[in-house]
């Protein structure tokens, strides 16, 4: 039967249900991570205010990126995504379950806020490097930014936006309640991956390659394609820097910005609005200007907007506008660099491609959480924002002529 044009365009523009089940996912597990992304520091405050030591707890959140991101992309590409996806959550699940038991037992001591997010980020690794591949499975390729924007908004939404403060307010009430409430979230995505229907994928050949090998694939793969080795190395420099103000934020909040723990959730939120706007138009602006011109924007304003928290940036009204355009930007540029990665990547080598893109760009992360810490105990909790924000604009200043040369 001909279809009309109104079930043709209908048609054209749907995603899909089985996206429908991972976007569902995506607003679930992300609120439990929000809340926990104020708790861990809230808890670490409580135990210590030795900016190294809170710095180490955001170092050991963020090191599994650096260590395991080459070998979880190349795990993703031999196994079965989805059930990957599922197994990661599961063990995230009981990860954070036993950081609620040892907070409300008040058993709580600083190495096991090393210790125990280490693995719920280690888990993390794969459940993400495997979603990445999952969309591009299950969206067709004209609705990559249109999907990709919608992930990056629902789950700003509820890590970054929702998540900080409902963590901050339970905290407040019972310490150990925002890592229940993680570990809830964590076991009710499970539930919606398991209806994801992924494509069938061809059997891997007995007796193949090691994983040493194939590992070793992905990195030369991404480290001979001009365009997406540029996009990569400059985020690694951008997340660095980034992660060196934010290790000590809940120190920098109290000190400088002088709000309480209540407040400091609140403030989270407050900063994540930008990231939630990036995500909703990142397709459209893409479409509108390209995404030459949209990645170059979005890390200039990047870099200016840190630069600029660190020099004026002493009120919570001013941070929080200075960071809305930073997160605006960084939205733009996430929904930018995963849909040229999905389309550019073959999908036999997209995890382990991915996998090393994210060791190069998130794992820099934990270098820079341990070089902030160690910034702001010598020279002020200021001091990592204008150190950041002055190695990001060179960075930027530095990459600029390769981005410019942007492969169409």
């Amino acid at each position: 039967m001909e279809q009309t044009p109104t079930a043709a365009t209908a048609e054209g523009t749907r995603i899909g249900r089985d996206f429908g089940y991972l976007w569902s996912a995506s607003l679930i597990a992300p609120l439990g991570d929000g809340a926990l992304v104020a708790a861990l520091p809230l808890t670490a405050k409580s135990l210590t205010d030795d900016p190294r030591l809170i710095s180490g707890v955001a170092f050991a959140s963020t090191l599994p990126w650096l260590l395991l991101s080459v070998i979880g992309g190349a795990l993703v590409d031999r196994m079965d995504r989805r059930r990957l996806m599922l197994g990661a959550q599961i063990a995230q699940a009981a990860l954070v379950a036993v950081i609620a038991v040892l907070v409300s037992s008040e058993l709580t001591r600083i190495w096991m806020l090393f210790l125990l997010p280490f693995g719920v980020a280690s888990a993390e690794v794969l459940f993400t490097t495997a979603s990445q591949t999952v969309i591009a499975a299950v969206v067709p390729e004209r609705h990559l930014e249109r999907a990709n924007g919608r992930l990056v908004a629902s789950e700003t939404v509820a890590r970054e936006f929702a998540g900080p403060p409902l963590g901050a307010a339970l905290f407040a009430f019972a310490a150990p309640l925002p890592f229940w409430l993680n570990s809830i979230t964590f076991a009710l995505s499970v539930l919606l991956i398991q209806r994801i229907r992924t494509p069938a994928r061809e059997p891997r050949p007995a007796g193949g390659e090691k994983l040493s090998a194939e590992i070793a694939a992905g990195l030369r793969w991404l480290l001979r394609h001009r365009l997406l080795r540029t996009l990569s190395l400059v985020a690694g420099a951008a997340m660095f820097c980034e992660a060196m103000a934010l290790s000590t934020l809940v120190l920098f909040a109290h000190d400088e910005l002088h709000v309480g723990d209540r407040g400091y959730g609140v403030l989270l939120a407050a900063m994540a609005i930008g990231g939630v706007i990036g995500g909703l138009v990142g397709g459209k602006v893409v479409t509108r200007f390209g995404p030459r011109l949209t990645a170059i924007g979005a890390q200039t304003a990047c870099s200016l907007m840190w630069l600029a928290i660190g020099l004026v940036g002493r009120s919570p009204v001013t941070v929080v506008a200075l960071f809305t355009v930073f997160s605006v930007s960084v939205s733009l540029w996430v929904v930018v660099v995963q849909s040229v990665r999905q389309r550019l990547v073959p999908a036999e080598l997209l995890g382990r491609v991915s996998g090393a893109a994210r060791m190069l760009t998130w794992g820099a992360m934990p270098l820079g959480s341990l070089v902030g810490g160690f910034v702001a105990n010598s020279f002020g909790l200021v001091s990592p924002w204008l150190v950041g924000g002055t190695l990001s604009l060179l960075v930027t200043l530095i990459a600029l002529p390769a981005l410019i040369r942007w492969d169409h």
